[in-house]
Parts: structure tokens; sequence; C-alpha cells
């Protein structure tokens, strides 16, 4: 697997992935990091000895310039496989369908519930709820936001004392253990999808 990775943020769940892919959990090459704004994801990828490209939305007339810039920078990368990782932005169909089928994203909720924002609002959505289990959702892209095959999920419990803080801090835990296991399944060509539903098959 040719791995390409976009992110907007700190980059923790970029960095559970290069680490796994350090220690050989998962059998991939890391080509190519995207962030669309100063962040810390580029000094992760450069601790990781990942290639690493600032692509920030001033610098193009629109988002769909910027993303078909972004999406031909993956292609000269020869990425076969691209995870988002905090990507705050939605994906333009000119980038999806250049790799349909193989954009994964992790979602801080159990979609389909409190789908369609970012960190913190679902989270903040979940308390709101009053729900009692919350997580993390690893689906396949598409051009309809957040409602992709649902590959894995994880869930932690709602405790009464929470806030958006302390829950967001559980689930992200979840997220770095979850995410580099998906994309393993991917590498090792173990996920097969059908009528919208993926399906994992066993180990071996």
């Amino acid at each position: 697997m040719r791995l390409g990775l976009l992110a907007s943020g700190r980059g923790s769940n970029v960095d559970a992935i290069l680490t796994a892919i350090d220690l050989g959990r998962l059998d991939a090459q890391a080509t190519l990091l995207i962030c669309d704004r100063p962040a810390g994801a580029m000094e992760v990828a450069e601790h990781h000895a990942v290639p690493a490209a600032l692509m920030p939305r001033r610098d193009y007339p629109d988002r769909l310039t910027q993303q078909t810039a972004m999406r031909d920078a993956l292609l000269a990368a020869d990425v076969d496989f691209l995870a988002l990782a905090g990507f705050a932005a939605i994906l333009e169909p000119v980038v999806v369908d250049a790799f349909e089928g193989r954009i994964l994203n992790i979602h801080p909720s159990l979609l389909p519930s409190f789908a369609g924002t970012v960190a913190p609002e679902p989270q903040a959505a979940a308390l709101r709820a009053g729900v009692k289990l919350a997580g993390c959702t690893v689906h396949v892209v598409t051009n309809e936001v957040d409602a992709g095959p649902i590959v894995a999920q994880a869930a932690v419990p709602v405790l009464p004392a929470d806030t958006v803080e302390s829950l967001a801090a559980r689930i992200l835990v979840e997220e770095h253990r979850l995410y580099p296991r998906v994309l393993s399944w991917f590498a090792e060509g173990r996920v097969s999808i059908n009528d919208a539903i993926a399906t994992v098959a066993p180990e071996g």
C-alpha cells in the first residue's frame, strides 16, 4: 500500500498510523502527507521522514482548484490509498472519484449518529443528546459526507461527569488503536464491500 494522508490539525492520528508502519504493524509506505493549513501534522511527518506539503486554501482561487492540486500531488507521489487523519475540509468529487473505494476517514462518533461535523462538535452533540455510548467510526469516503460504508467502530462509555474534552480524549485513544488496524486490513486485502456493506475476512 502506497499511502497518502490528509490532515488539518496536530497530527495525532497521523502519528499513530506512521508509528504502526515503523513498527511493522501496517504493511504500507507513506509517500506523502498534505496539510491544508499550517499544522502539527507537518512536524509529525518530518519526525517519521515522510514527505509533506502545505497547500492552504488561501493559495488557490477556490476549493475545487485547491483540491485538484492536492489530487495531482497525490497521484504524482504514486499514492494508491488515502487516509484522512483529522482533515477538516469536505473532499470534492475530483479527489473522491480519483481514489474511489480507496479513501478512509475516522469520525469521532458512532455513525450514522452525529455525522456531518468535525471535532469537537460530534462529541459535544453526544453529550447534548444524553447517549450512554460514544466512540469513533472508520468508514470509506464517498461523495456523501460521513455516509460511506462503515468498516469498524469502537465504543466508549459516556460518564456522568464527562466534558467535551474528557470524552474526546477517551475517544481519541480508541481512534489511535482502530485506524492503523483498519488500514492494515485493507493493505492485506481483507475488506470487501457489497451493497454499501463492508465485510472483513478473518485473518489468515
